[in-house]
């Protein structure tokens, strides 16, 4: 068996995509089951039973994506800002900093006018 025969299992079985998207197994694991069990195994009855192909493409209807849309904005409300600012400010202190070696090595930084003192010159010349 092999991964284009379980990719087109998994097409023809659409129901499949549900599981996966609900969090109820992943895609590995069907994977997995498919190299054991095979197409024809009774161990599909539990994914098919529940509902059917025509069903599972009108289940992606206004009450799923209105569902997802709430689980979204929820996602959205529990994100800690501060963390989310702290987070930014150190990249940009990083990249401020790979700036400034950057440019310490090119032209114009005040490294690059250092020009020696000649040795035979005194301090209290």
């Amino acid at each position: 068996m092999s991964k284009e025969s379980f990719k087109s299992f998994a097409r023809s079985h659409t129901e499949l995509a549900s599981y996966v998207m609900n969090g109820k197994t992943n895609w590995q694991r069907l994977y997995e089951l498919y190299e054991i069990y095979g197409e024809n195994s009774s161990i599909w009855n539990d994914y098919f039973s529940s509902s059917s192909p025509s069903n599972s493409v009108s289940s992606v209807d206004s009450g799923d994506l209105s569902n997802t849309l709430k689980e979204l904005m929820q996602n959205i409300k529990n994100i800690d800002l501060g963390s989310v600012q702290k987070g930014i400010t150190n990249i940009q202190k990083a990249l401020g900093l790979l700036q400034d070696i950057g440019l310490g090595k090119g032209s114009g930084s005040s490294v690059s006018n250092y020009e020696p003192r000649p040795l035979y010159q005194h301090f209290d010349d």
